[in-house]
């Protein structure tokens, strides 16, 4: 497994948005879809904003692979369920998005149960 550059962290860190997509069963990607994403500790995570509902997330997790994409780069990575940082991570969202109600949302009860660290493959 590989990791992530500093450059590539700044860079995430810095934009908006990145797309995220699952696997199917044969192994070809799921359609990339815009999520929010955070940086904390030098890992990016990504959660659902429709909780355990969201289409792209229920792709990601039933195999746990996929790719993201940003800026032109696409990369392949390894989605890990990871709650540990859940507070940092609600900070990190309004610190990057504010206090509205789309942060509001990614950082409810449902939205927390979906925390995935992303690490690339």
């Amino acid at each position: 497994m590989s990791t992530w550059t500093a450059e590539e962290l700044a860079t995430l860190d810095r934009i908006d948005e990145i797309r995220v997509a699952g696997r199917r069963k044969d192994g070809s990607l799921r359609t990339l879809t815009i999520v929010w994403h955070v940086v904390v500790d030098g890992s990016l995570y990504v959660r659902s904003v429709r909780g355990a509902e969201g289409a792209w997330y229920q792709g990601v997790v039933h195999h746990h692979e996929g790719a993201i994409a940003w800026d032109g780069e696409t990369r392949a990575v390894s989605f890990i369920p990871d709650t540990t940082v859940d507070d940092q991570l609600d900070a990190a969202y309004y610190k990057k998005y504010g206090t509205g109600s789309s942060s509001q949302a990614i950082t409810n009860a449902a939205a927390r149960a979906t925390t995935l660290r992303v690490e690339p493959r």
